[in-house]
């Protein structure tokens, strides 16, 4: 009961490192080990060595050889509660875009317990690519259990902090995924247990570095831009004032080549049309 209430508690805090501090109450000393600190800018160690839901040996850095963005998760497979309610969550934001994991992303999923292997993966990824429902996201979503060295290495870049409670027999830990670049480079935090898709598009697109999705995604991400305090995008006015005010420019622009071009037009015309003056000079 203990750890669950840290759990959860954990889940409450677990973005506390950008929220303003006068506003929310400062971190239980015992939840400090379990907190999630902001690590925007840093680059993966994509070098570090993993196991993939069928047994193979792989390294991080295979997953973003293809170019594309990836969604990184930091869970366990046997976890009671919290796990299953991130994972969850993911799925339903996912099921509602119209992105594939393995097409426009790459989707990893990494179990912050040493202690569990591929069988234990595989389990947990049939079950929720087929919640996904989408053709081709098995060979996007990838599941990976590793050493306890690598996973260290890889939750301390990320700023991910967990603890084994070893009377409970389960893991404290934070609620939230992790947007990262194709180079490795982390972007952003989605805090909680329910990730909209339009939060996940636009943080893909914000990492995709402007080669994924459409031109209106473009505008949308123009348009909105992530609020730490609400943990999701919201409207930018100001950026909406300024994308508002180009158009405008570029619109009066376009009007205007076009009436000088018509006048160019109109004034050939009439010179055209009147016939030419005859002012040769007669000598006697």
């Amino acid at each position: 009961m203990k750890t669950r209430l840290a759990i959860l508690l954990a889940l409450l805090w677990g973005g506390s490192v950008w929220a303003n501090e006068d506003r929310v109450p400062p971190m239980p000393p015992e939840l400090k080990a379990v907190e999630i600190t902001e690590h925007l800018g840093d680059k993966l160690p994509l070098g570090l060595p993993f196991v993939d839901e069928t047994g193979l040996a792989v390294t991080l850095g295979d997953y973003f050889k293809a170019g594309r963005p990836v969604l990184l998760t930091l869970n366990y497979y046997e976890c009671p509660m919290l796990c299953n309610l991130v994972l969850t969550g993911l799925v339903d934001g996912l099921k509602a875009m119209d992105w594939t994991p393995g097409k426009e992303f790459e989707v990893v999923t990494v179990s912050i317990n040493h202690r569990e292997g591929p069988a234990l993966a595989l389990a947990k990824k049939k079950s929720h690519v087929e919640a996904i429902g989408k053709p081709g996201a098995e060979d996007g979503w990838h599941f990976l259990t590793g050493k306890t060295e690598s996973i260290e290495a890889l939750t301390k870049t990320v700023g991910f902090g967990y603890r084994w409670d070893p009377d409970q027999m389960q893991y404290a830990h934070g609620a939230a995924i992790f947007m990262v670049s194709p180079d490795g480079v982390l972007t952003r935090y989605l805090y909680g247990i329910q990730y909209p898709a339009k939060d996940i598009r636009l943080a893909l697109v914000e990492a995709g570095e402007g080669k994924l999705g459409s031109v209106v995604d473009k505008f949308l991400l123009y348009c909105f831009h992530y609020v730490p305090s609400s943990q999701k995008y919201e409207f930018y006015i100001w950026g909406a004032m300024r994308l508002g005010g180009l158009l405008t420019v570029l619109a009066v622009g376009s009007l205007l080549g076009v009436l000088w071009a018509r006048e160019r037009r109109l004034t050939r015309a009439l010179a055209a049309a009147v016939p030419p003056t005859d002012h040769a000079v007669t000598r006697a």
